[in-house]
């Protein structure tokens, strides 16, 4: 299955990054391809200054090697092996009323050590973080990654979306990331879902992000924003770094697995501005997103 799912993932690598450079008609992706000393490594692509995005990145990589001890004590095992591959990715466009979006779509393995698996799941999901709220982009992309669960099971969307929400929440600040989208981990063999179905739904949901995205981007990224606007994009990208540093699961994984740090924090904006007990003018577009984020919404 590592084998089958790392190739999976390489392949859709090259399909994300040649649309997203065909959308930006400027910026190309720069390729580092990086070694782990303790095993595996990875290949980043990273955009910047371009026409549409200011920064993204669209990572993999797959490493292997012993168990770190935190990760051991997290897992509540000893002496283990691990084999970790995932596609990661991040994308902050320069135009506020495009959303940023983040999508990982990620295999493990736990071995003893006789080289036995031991444990075995894949995780991932996609999610989106606007600026300024269009409704129908949230229901679009809502659409899209419930049209992906539903082909494998109708309980899918509405529990990963629950989840979702439920994962990226700011807990100091009492609100949500973005708008949600799917969430899942730890899905494991069960006596409905094999490894293979469970490969099948997740590069189900992989195959769907360029159809949620994409037509979001087109359609917005050369709407005109305000200096004003701008700031508030960057304000809120505070809020997206909080995540990420504070709660984010992936990245402290990686932090203590000892991994590239470049790769690690490209999820981060370029340009991030924290005001002193910032609030919006009351009945603003400002406002009404932050209405939605602290009381996530059924879009579908």
């Amino acid at each position: 299955m590592k084998d089958i799912f790392f190739a999976y993932i390489q392949n859709l690598q090259d399909r994300i990054t040649s649309a997203l450079e065909e959308v930006d008609g400027k910026a190309l992706f720069r390729e580092d391809n990086w070694v782990r000393p303790e095993g595996g490594g990875g290949r980043s692509r990273i955009i910047e200054n371009g026409a549409v995005f200011e920064k993204g990145g669209v990572n993999i990589s797959a490493v292997h090697g012993e168990l770190p001890q935190s990760m051991q004590t997290y897992f509540g095992v000893q002496d283990a092996d691990f084999f970790a591959c995932g596609l990661s990715l991040v994308l902050h466009p320069t135009n506020p009323m495009v959303p940023t979006v983040h999508a990982n779509w990620r295999y493990f393995e736990m071995y003893d050590k006789k080289g036995g698996i031991v444990d075995q799941w894949f995780g991932g999901g996609q999610d989106l973080t606007p600026y300024y709220l269009f409704d129908e982009d949230a229901v679009h992309f809502h659409t899209i990654c419930k049209q992906a669960c539903d082909t494998h099971n109708l309980s899918f969307y509405p529990t990963y979306k629950k989840k979702c929400d439920a994962y990226f929440w700011n807990t100091h600040r009492n609100e949500a990331r973005g708008i949600g989208g799917l969430f899942f981990d730890y899905c494991k063999v069960t006596d409905e879902m094999s490894m293979q179905d469970w490969y099948a739904f997740v590069s189900a949901v992989g195959d769907s992000f360029l159809d949620a995205y994409i037509p979001i981007v087109r359609k917005r990224a050369h709407l005109a924003y305000l200096p004003e606007q701008r700031d508030w994009q960057e304000i809120r990208r505070g809020r997206y770094v909080e995540f990420n540093l504070v709660h984010d699961k992936g990245t402290l994984f990686g932090l203590k697995t000892n991994g590239r740090i470049e790769s690690i924090l490209m999820s981060l904006p370029p340009h991030v501005q924290w005001v002193y007990d910032h609030s919006p003018p009351e009945g603003s577009e400002e406002e009404r997103l932050l209405q939605v984020l602290r009381s996530p919404k059924d879009w579908i």
